[in-house]
């Protein structure tokens, strides 16, 4: 399936901001299931600087602020090709080690509302077994849109017993890691069947299973990642593969609006 997608975001400002940096994290990553045949950053009252891959083979594009900006708009877009490996991704490559997505980070933390749904979960065969705890996360924690809140861990997720796609997929990152399979976050597009205009990026997990290696699992919807699904970065966390990050002076009374189309060719 060849998939088009853009990406808009824009910031407005009541203030002028003085000086600010963004990491952006939207270009795909081309791999064995997905081929990037074009991809294009355009900004607007600022510039890109500098684009490099991280320590997840993640592609990080470095974007300034104008001087007294007042408005700062990124359009991200492109097409990506995308071919059914149902959910698997294989082999681990990169320079961060496979033992490195056994570790916990604050959002993953694990506690008793991990352990208990760790009780729930079957004991199967490696890929049984994930999969079967994907069912019992979403079985426990309700998908609600603005339930939770961007900062929440997974044990906070289970807590209040419903969350987004983010806060399942650390819930399954804990779990998983507990269980003694390397996990990691991923970001990425999604073509919803209904419209193709959304407001976000989607999040699922991938867990290693040896003899298979990453195998995706997005708790949120009860499948792995098929056609309609793009990678675009990976990492311990949401911390690591967010979409955007960064810091600025001044640029008071921000308004921030986000507009995602992802459309089949």
């Amino acid at each position: 399936m060849r998939l088009t997608i853009r990406h808009e975001t824009r910031y407005q400002f009541e203030t002028p901001v003085k000086y600010g940096l963004q990491q952006l994290r939207k270009t795909p990553k081309s791999s064995h299931q997905q081929t990037v045949l074009s991809w294009r950053t355009e900004v607007t009252g600022g510039q890109r600087e500098v684009s490099f891959e991280d320590h997840h083979n993640n592609t990080v594009e470095l974007i300034s602020f104008e001087r007294e900006a007042e408005e700062l708009v990124i359009v991200s877009e492109g097409e990506v090709e995308v071919r059914d490996n149902h959910g698997i991704v294989g082999p681990h490559r990169g320079a961060a080690p496979l033992w490195l997505f056994q570790q916990a980070t604050p959002r993953t933390e694990s506690g008793p509302g991990v352990r208990s749904i760790l009780r729930d979960t079957p004991d199967e065969e490696p890929l049984q077994h994930l999969h079967a705890l994907a069912g019992v996360i979403r079985n426990a924690v309700a998908f609600e849109v603005g339930a939770s809140d961007p900062d929440w861990s997974a044990e906070e997720a289970i807590a209040a017993g419903k969350g987004v796609c983010q806060d399942h997929t650390h819930i399954f990152l804990s779990c998983a890691r507990a269980l003694g399979y390397p996990a990691r976050y991923v970001s990425g597009y999604l073509m919803l069947n209904h419209r193709t205009a959304q407001d976000a990026m989607h999040a699922w997990a991938e867990a290693h299973v040896d003899g298979l290696g990453w195998v995706g699992f997005d708790v949120a919807n009860g499948i792995s990642p098929d056609t309609r699904y793009v990678r675009v970065a990976t990492g311990l966390d949401y911390a690591e593969a967010a979409p955007v990050i960064g810091t600025r002076i001044g640029g008071m009374g921000e308004t921030l609006s986000v507009a995602i189309d992802v459309v089949q060719q």
